[in-house]
């Protein structure tokens, strides 16, 4: 993880997505505001037909981009993000393993952030896109 994702693991917790990042087991393994990479498990993450349940993906499209918004939002002077809009087309089940996201910018202002979020299984295919956008705020 980058040195600017040192003092941003402290801000989202041990694992790097907060209390709620935490439980469902997302850990952030690399984080620029150019990209930010993270993993979660499928299993505890799941809906009653065994598959993994898209609000977890979301949660998890949540997460990323909104640490890549903290960190564009630093080089700006406005280091608060608050996502101010998230949707999410999932294409495919997963009912087991572990999922990636990598979030990239779709647009870097000064007030407001976007970002895309691939989430892909362990074979590499599709499980989700999803886009966000974060409002920055200063101190």
């Amino acid at each position: 993880m980058s040195t600017a994702a040192d003092g941003l693991q402290k801000l989202f917790g041990s694992a790097g997505g907060g209390a709620l990042g935490e439980r469902m087991g997302i850990d952030i393994t690399e984080a620029t505001p150019e990209r930010v990479v993270g993993t979660m498990p499928v299993e505890g993450n799941t809906q009653p037909y065994g598959l993994l349940h898209g609000g977890a993906s979301c949660v998890l499209a949540e997460t990323l981009g909104s640490v890549g918004a903290v960190l564009h939002g630093a080089t700006v002077d406005r280091p608060f993000a608050v996502g101010v809009d998230i949707n999410a087309t999932h294409h495919k089940g997963v009912r087991s393993g572990v999922i990636t996201g990598v979030a990239t910018p779709v647009h870097r202002g000064r007030t407001a952030v976007t970002y895309e979020i691939v989430i892909t299984d362990e074979d590499g295919d599709r499980v989700c896109t999803s886009r966000i956008t974060c409002l920055l705020r200063g101190a």
